[in-house]
């Protein structure tokens, strides 16, 4: 286990942080309050079009905190800095992360208000980790439901992450690529994805390629010489059809050197009709067992309007949609503390309020297996159904080995298995039914109480 989280290691500095931790950390430490404390990581209402959310980013929070650390560099140029006192160096100099950890197993189908992830620490402890909790859990939790998205819009169809180069930084790029795979992508362009998670790699050729050369031909030629595991030929350089017959001029001599050719790839035009064009020329020539790529600026809703028209693609390549959730590039969501010192503790600002207290979210499914409902209670109550949250850390240990990613991946195919149809719909998704016990709803009445309070508005 130690191996496999050592490949996920996207940097385990405690200074990859918000100031306002820092202050707080200092005040606590200046206060002497080390009381427990126990957070939890919630989206508060679910986004427009969205008729579920699949969890991701697990992993690499579990990573970081089994390894945050501030090196010898960081700890000197806290000393030197005018804003900080030496008591915040001493205290991170021998940091180490000694709470409890509870969350919803990755690949988990979920839904707003219901914690993700629990933290129970010192409060200093639990309060820090807050800036990279939220990185690694907000950006997976959003790609992973746009890829689960696009695979329900494409039943049947594979399709291929093709979005480092978009993406926003080369780690978001990175993680990106395993939030798609996870939720069902059949594999990505990301070199340092294949490399850190196992990931399949696909990869055809750009059109600069192609343009090197005088000739298209000897441009697929030398493509497939050079490279004949890798034979997914560029089509739309020039013009898509003329290429196609001629690369079915060039599959024979190629096949008398062993080079048998897998597939062409199409990325820009009317590509429904395209597709039906190739597929005619390369069924024509005897080409039947090549496979259509199709890339391109695709999204869910591209995707959908393909599958509606039938075209004949077999893999689609999607990029800056998937890596920048472009339709929906943030969650609004929370990690707010919920206890301290065993005391249930509330936020009762407007619109921004919540279940007090640690919580704990129950799922039942109908005759059909189908999910039908979530109860969300206090962790000392027992409910109808299954308990989503499960103890991964205790006292800054695991309780258990993490699951691989293909684990993971299993798991993510089964949830949406179980999802209805209504909430897999790309819009006009219905609310899904979510109850509270009435204890938790005691507590919250009893918080609201406090000055100044208000009731929790319904998103």
């Amino acid at each position: 286990m130690a191996d496999t989280l050592s490949k996920t290691d996207f940097g385990h500095s405690l200074l990859v942080t918000d100031l306002y931790q820092l202050n707080m950390l200092e005040a606590y430490r200046s206060a002497g309050m080390d009381g427990t404390a126990i957070f939890e990581f919630f989206v508060r209402c679910m986004p427009k079009n969205r008729g579920f959310l699949m969890s991701a980013g697990l992993e690499q929070l579990i990573g970081f905190l089994l390894g945050a650390r501030v090196d010898q560099g960081e700890i000197d140029w806290l000393r030197q800095a005018d804003d900080f006192y030496d008591q915040l160096a001493e205290y991170l100099t021998d940091f180490r992360f000694t709470g409890h950890v509870d969350a919803v197993p990755e690949g988990s189908v979920v839904f707003a208000h219901e914690p993700l992830v629990r933290i129970t620490a010192p409060v200093a402890e639990a309060q820090l980790i807050e800036t990279r909790l939220i990185n690694f859990l907000q950006f997976q939790t959003l790609v992973a439901t746009k890829a689960a998205r696009m695979m329900l819009a494409a039943p049947g169809k594979g399709i291929v992450d093709f979005g480092l180069r978009r993406a926003h930084s080369g780690e978001s790029g990175i993680l990106a690529a395993r939030a798609a795979y996870l939720a069902g992508f059949n594999g990505t362009t990301s070199v340092p994805a294949g490399r850190h998670f196992d990931i399949p790699l696909y990869g055809t050729m750009a059109h600069s390629f192609v343009q090197t050369f005088t000739d298209e031909i000897e441009a697929f030629r030398a493509f497939a010489v050079a490279r004949p595991e890798q034979t997914v030929f560029l089509l739309d350089t020039y013009e898509i059809e003329r290429a196609a017959r001629r690369l079915v001029e060039l599959a024979s001599k190629l096949h008398e050197q062993g080079i048998r050719l897998k597939g062409v790839r199409i990325d820009s035009g009317d590509l429904a009709d395209h597709a039906r064009k190739v597929r005619k020329i390369l069924d024509d020539g005897g080409l039947g067992h090549l496979q259509i790529v199709a890339s391109g600026g695709l999204d869910e809703y591209e995707l959908a309007k393909l599958i509606a028209k039938e075209a004949p693609i077999d893999f689609y390549g999607v990029g800056t949609s998937l890596v920048t959730s472009d339709d929906l590039p943030s969650l609004d969501c929370g990690y707010k503390l919920k206890v301290y010192e065993g005391t249930a503790q509330r936020k009762l600002a407007e619109g921004k309020s919540y279940w007090p207290g640690a919580t704990q979210v129950w799922r039942t499914l109908d005759a059909d297996g189908l999910i039908a409902g979530d109860r969300i209670t206090g962790t000392d109550e027992i409910a109808p159904g299954e308990p989503l949250l499960k103890p991964i850390l205790r006292d800054g240990a695991l309780v258990e080995p993490l699951p691989t990613l293909d684990e993971i991946r299993t798991h993510a195919t089964n949830e949406l298995a179980h999802v209805p149809e209504a909430f897999k719909r790309l819009e006009n998704t219905p609310d899904y039914p979510i109850t509270v016990s009435p204890a938790l709803r005691a507590l919250a009445e009893d918080l609201e109480k406090e000055p100044h309070g208000r009731s929790m508005e319904a998103c």
